[in-house]
């Protein structure tokens, strides 16, 4: 008796750690579903030149290089023509970084660096010093430096070869921080959360979660899915410790039932709280296959008669009779085995997703991408 209670209580225990374990995979922290006023990017662009490629920069039809190139020689003090210069081995390009809102002058940031003009590859190439601005127009960061490239393009007059994209390179740190951006994040009085997700169950949890962390009201909801909350007195100044405690708060994200279909690519994401009402599904197709041949129909011998040709016409058809599957508030694992069990592929699957869509009994949202 003593051992069947002892497995008993074995079996409760590890049916609770498993509930723990489910409920706990099934939270999850602010700081992935939401963002902070204050902590994002911004983005800078900037034109300019590499040089130093071996043959694969831009034709003399990309005007805008040679344009450039008397600019930058002429600010170095050299007189040249437009004529006398050939760009093979220089590309105009864009330059593009995210500048972080914490970013201080003397940072390192990362340079993305794209083919401008008609340049079959970066590979080698040297970027020459290039002012980064904002959408304010102001300079933030230069970037200059050796380009790294993860493709090449080689070829002769017969055959080519091109792996990844060769147009394309980085600048890893290529990029200087000159200005930061005029914000102080620690002078907040109130803090906006925006939440990934919009649903008004999901803003709620996250409220409450907020509340009962500071020990009073100082979160709101504004809507759907953004959150006001006023800074404690306590932490007003010193905001780094409020928001190391609340982006690791835990909520158990929740939203509409939804079925995403991509027509391109045959591709069905079903969510969990899909359901269907009482409906009866039967999928079939008819196919119809014509062939044609000729015979040729020779006359008897002496007979006068002429040779002609002969058409045959082969029709064959071919129907699935397929049988009525009856659903009922089922279940996202039960909707793909039933469909399953009527041989739908993800092309059938689609267009059976749309006729419940159209007759009533498919509980979601169904998008078409």
């Amino acid at each position: 008796m003593r051992r069947k209670n002892i497995s008993l209580a074995a079996a409760l225990a590890a049916c609770m750690l498993l509930t723990l374990f489910a409920t706990s995979a099934q939270a999850t922290r602010i700081k992935d579903i939401a963002t902070f006023k204050g902590v994002r990017s911004n983005q800078l662009v900037g034109y300019g030149l590499v040089v130093g490629l071996a043959g694969t920069g831009d034709n003399r039809g990309s005007a805008f290089t040679i344009q450039s190139m008397v600019n930058m020689l002429e600010r170095m003090g050299v007189r040249v023509e437009q004529e006398n210069l050939k760009p093979k081995n220089v590309a105009a390009v864009m330059v593009t970084a995210n500048l972080p809102s914490s970013s201080r002058p003397g940072a390192r940031l990362d340079a993305t660096i794209s083919s401008l003009g008609d340049a079959k590859s970066l590979l080698g190439g040297v970027l020459m010093l290039t002012p980064m601005r904002g959408v304010d127009g102001n300079v933030y960061a230069l970037a200059q430096g050796p380009l790294t490239v993860g493709g090449y393009s080689a070829g002769g007059e017969a055959a080519s070869a091109t792996s990844n994209i060769p147009t394309v390179g980085i600048i890893p740190h290529g990029a200087t921080v000159e200005r930061q951006v005029p914000f102080e994040f620690n002078n907040q009085d109130i803090m906006t959360i925006n939440l990934n997700i919009a649903d008004f169950s999901t803003t709620q949890q996250v409220v409450d979660s907020i509340n009962r962390t500071l020990g009073g009201p100082y979160a709101r909801a504004a809507d759907i899915s953004t959150i006001d909350m006023t800074v404690p007195e306590r932490f007003q100044g010193n905001l780094v410790p409020l928001m190391a405690s609340l982006e690791n708060l835990q909520v158990t994200p929740d939203a509409r039932a939804k079925v995403v279909v991509d027509e391109k690519t045959g591709t069905v994401i079903v969510g969990q709280n899909v359901r269907l009402s009482r409906v009866a599904i039967s999928h079939g197709s008819l196919q119809i296959i014509i062939s044609e041949s000729a015979n040729v129909s020779q006359p008897q011998p002496f007979s006068q008669g002429q040779t002609v040709v002969v058409p045959e016409t082969e029709i064959q058809v071919r129907e699935e009779n397929n049988r009525l599957v009856l659903m009922e508030g089922a279940t996202l694992q039960e909707l793909v085995d039933g469909l399953n069990s009527i041989g739908a592929t993800p092309r059938d699957l689609i267009s059976i997703l749309r006729a419940l869509r159209s007759a009533g009994a498919l509980m979601a949202e169904l998008e078409v991408i």
